[in-house]
C-alpha cells in the first residue's frame, strides 16, 4: 500500500485502506465502524493524502478533541520522513485558544469572534499588526511561513510557542501557511459550523468541492451537528444584559430587556405548573408576549450596545439577546421549542428557554453534496442509523470485526444493581461500590470506572473510597488541560502497584484517550448512560419515527446510550498485545434491547460471580 508509514501493514488496515482508495477514486462518501486501535488514522490518511496530491485536492482530517490530532501529525511525519514527500499539513484548534492575548479563554465563541474584531479593526493587537505592512505580508511573516513550511507538519502548540517569540499572530500565520497546505487538521466545527467554514475556506482560498473531509470519532457527529443549531437564552443573561445597558446609559434598552424578562417569568407561569419542570414552547407564543418589542430594531440597538461593551470588556450578554431572538426565528419542522424552570449551582432558580435542532443532516446537507466525507469510528455502529441520521442516501459503508486475539480480552456482564434513577439511594450507592471494590481489588494494575453521571460517581465514591485496597483518582467536571494531563500521568504510573480511575462516561477518558500496553488492565461501565427522558429525548424520537419508520426508540435513547458505554470499554484493549478485561455493570445490560447491540464477535459472557473469571484470566 503506496505511502503507508508503517513497516508491516494489519490485514484489517489493507481492507479499510481498499474501501477509502475506492471512495476517493469513485467520489463517493464512505462510512467505517472499525474497532479501536487497528490504527483506521493510518488506514485512512495514506490514500487521502496521495489521492489530494495527484488531483489537487485538499485534506481536512477532523476530530472532536484537540488532544487527538497528535496521531494524526506523527502520521504526516512518518510519511514525510519514510517517502521524502514535500507537503505541508497544517495543525489547527480554534482562534481563541490560538490567540495570544491574555483572558480569552473565558469568552464564549461568538464573544470571542466580536472582541478579535474590534481589536483588529482598532488596530489594538500587536500580534495580528505585526503580519501585514501596506496590506501585504510583512517580511517577517514570509520569513516565519517559509520556516515553518520546511518544518510541517508541526504540532499546532509547538507553532504557537514559534509565533509568540516572533509577536505574529498564530492563526493568521496558520491560515496563510494553509494557502500552500494538502493536509489541515482541525476541529468538528471548523467545518461543520456554516459560517465558520466559509470564512476559513475563503481565507484559506479553498473551495468544499476541493476538499476530502475525514472525520475521527464520526459516533460524536449526529449530536454535535445538532448542537451547532441550537440556542438558548435564560433570565439570567437577560439579566446581565439589562446591566450592560445600564452601564452604558441605554436606558430604553434597559426597561425593554426588564420586560422581555417579565414576559419569560409570565410565560413561566403560565406554562409550568408547580410539578412540572418543561413544556413546549410554540414560536408564536414568544411572539405574542413580545409584542411590539420584538423587531429588527430592537435587536440592532442590542447589536450596537454590544459592540460598544466589546469595546471595554472581553464579553457581551447584548449580542447574546440579540443571538438568540434572530434564531427564534427559525424553521419548525426538524427543530423543538421549550420553556424549562432550572436552578443554579447555588439552588438560585432560574427560566430557560431553547431552540433545540433534532436533525443533524440540516449541517451535513452541503457537505455531502459538495466535498467527499469519510466518517470512521471504533462505535460507528450500526452504519445504517448514521447513513440516516446524517443524510447519507449514496455511501459505502464498512464494518470490521475486533482483529486483536479474543484470548487477550473477556467481556463480563455482571446483571446486579443497576443506576436506574427510581432505584437510586443510599442502600445502592453502597452496593455498587461494595461491586466495583471487589472488582478493583481482583484486578491486576490499574482499573478503569466510569459512571453515567459526576452525580452517580460522586455517590458512589463516598463509600467506596474505605473498601478500595488501590489508590483512587477521580476525574471532576471541569478539569483544564494540565489538570487532565497530571491526572492522567499519574495514574498510568500506578501500573505496577495498580490504582483506580474514577470517570464519567463521555467524559475526559472514556473516549479518545490511549492507554496501550499494561497502563489499564480493566474497565468497568457502572449502569447505563441513557439519555434523560425529558422533552428533548421524547420529541427526538416522535420526529426520527416519522422520518424513519419507528426507528426513534433505538435512534435517540438504545443506540447512543451503548455507543458512549463502548467507548468507554474501547480504552481497554488498545492493541494485539494488550490484554484486560471489561465488565458492564447493570442488570439491564441483559435486556434484549441493550444485550443485542453488543458485536457479535465480543462473546459476551453473563455471570453473577465476576471475581472467578477474572482470576481465571489473569491467573490460570
Amino acid at each position: 500500500m503506496s505511502l503507508f508509514p508503517y513497516p508491516k501493514i494489519r490485514k484489517v488496515q489493507k481492507a479499510m485502506m481498499k474501501y477509502a482508495e475506492s471512495s476517493l477514486n469513485n467520489w463517493v462518501h464512505l462510512l467505517v465502524h472499525a474497532p479501536t486501535g487497528i490504527g483506521k488514522t493510518a488506514a485512512t490518511i495514506p490514500p487521502a493524502l496521495e489521492f489530494a496530491i495527484k488531483n489537487d485536492k485538499i485534506v481536512f482530517f477532523l476530530t472532536p478533541k484537540h488532544t487527538q490530532h497528535t496521531i494524526a501529525i506523527e502520521t504526516l511525519k512518518m510519511i514525510k520522513e519514510k517517502y521524502n514527500l514535500s507537503f505541508v499539513a497544517v495543525d489547527f484548534i480554534g482562534k481563541k485558544w490560538m490567540c495570544l492575548l491574555p483572558g480569552v479563554a473565558a469568552l464564549t465563541p461568538s464573544e470571542f469572534s466580536e472582541y478579535c474584531k474590534e481589536m483588529r479593526e482598532n488596530g489594538n493587537c500587536e500580534y495580528y499588526t505585526k503580519i501585514y505592512k501596506n496590506k501585504k505580508l510583512s517580511a517577517e511573516s514570509k520569513i516565519l511561513l517559509k520556516d515553518l513550511e520546511e518544518k510541517s507538519p508541526i504540532n499546532v502548540d509547538e507553532m504557537i510557542k514559534i509565533c509568540k517569540k516572533k509577536k505574529l499572530c498564530p492563526y493568521e500565520i496558520s491560515c496563510q501557511l494553509a494557502k500552500k497546505a494538502t493536509v489541515f487538521i482541525a476541529d468538528y466545527y471548523h467545518i461543520l459550523n456554516p459560517s465558520i467554514r466559509e470564512n476559513l475556506l475563503r481565507k484559506i482560498d479553498k473551495r468544499l468541492k476541493d476538499c476530502i473531509l475525514i472525520f475521527d470519532e464520526a459516533h460524536s457527529l449526529p449530536e454535535r451537528a445538532r448542537e451547532l443549531l441550537s440556542i438558548s437564552i435564560s433570565t439570567i443573561t437577560i439579566e446581565r444584559a439589562k446591566k450592560e445597558a445600564k452601564i452604558f446609559g441605554f436606558e430604553e434598552i434597559c426597561n425593554k430587556l426588564e420586560f422581555v424578562k417579565d414576559r419569560i417569568l409570565g410565560l413561566a407561569k403560565k406554562k409550568l405548573e408547580l410539578d412540572k419542570e418543561e413544556e413546549i414552547l410554540k414560536k408564536e407564543e414568544f411572539f405574542e408576549e413580545l409584542g411590539d418589542v420584538y423587531s429588527e430594531y430592537f435587536i440592532k440597538d442590542l447589536r450596537f450596545l454590544g459592540e460598544l461593551v466589546l469595546e471595554k470588556r472581553r464579553r457581551s450578554y447584548s449580542n447574546s439577546v440579540a443571538n438568540f431572538l434572530e434564531a427564534w426565528i427559525g424553521p419548525d419542522v426538524g427543530f423543538v421549542r421549550l420553556i424549562s424552570r432550572c436552578f443554579t449551582k447555588n439552588g438560585k432558580p432560574y427560566i430557560s428557554i431553547v431552540y433545540k435542532c433534532l436533525d443533524p443532516s440540516f449541517v451535513f446537507k452541503p457537505l455531502i453534496e459538495e466535498s467527499l466525507v469519510i466518517a470512521m469510528s471504533g462505535t460507528l455502529t450500526p452504519t445504517t442509523m448514521y447513513k440516516d441520521l446524517l443524510g447519507f442516501e449514496n455511501a459505502i459503508t464498512a464494518e470490521f470485526n475486533n482483529p486483536f486475539p479474543k484470548k487477550n480480552r473477556i467481556n463480563i456482564v455482571f446483571p446486579e444493581t443497576t443506576t436506574k434513577y427510581k432505584t437510586r439511594g443510599e442502600e445502592m450507592y453502597k452496593e455498587i461500590a461494595k461491586r466495583c471494590a471487589e472488582i478493583a481489588n481482583a484486578t491486576p494494575g490499574n482499573v478503569a470506572f466510569f459512571f453515567p453521571s459526576y452525580e452517580v460517581k460522586d455517590n458512589v465514591y463516598e463509600y467506596f473510597k474505605d473498601i478500595c485496597q488501590k489508590t483512587i483518582f477521580i476525574e471532576e467536571s471541569k478539569m483544564n488541560k494540565f489538570e487532565k494531563e497530571m491526572l492522567l500521568k499519574n495514574f498510568k504510573a500506578y501500573k505496577e502497584t495498580g490504582a483506580v480511575l474514577f470517570g464519567v462516561i463521555s467524559g475526559n477518558f472514556s473516549e479518545g484517550i490511549d492507554f496501550p500496553g499494561d497502563f489499564l488492565n480493566g474497565v468497568v461501565i457502572v449502569g447505563l448512560p441513557l439519555s434523560k427522558p425529558n422533552l428533548e429525548t421524547k420529541e427526538l424520537i416522535r420526529y426520527y419515527n416519522k422520518k424513519f419508520g419507528d426507528k426513534g426508540l433505538d435512534y435517540a435513547y438504545v443506540y447512543p446510550a451503548m455507543i458512549r458505554c463502548m467507548q468507554g470499554a474501547g480504552r481497554c484493549i488498545r492493541s494485539s498485545k494488550d490484554r484486560g478485561v471489561i465488565v458492564f455493570l447493570d442488570e439491564r445490560y441483559i435486556w434484549k434491547k441493550y444485550y443485542q447491540c453488543f458485536p457479535p464477535d465480543w462473546e459476551m459472557k453473563i455471570t453473577r460471580n465476576p471475581l472467578k473469571m477474572i482470576e481465571e484470566f489473569f491467573y490460570k
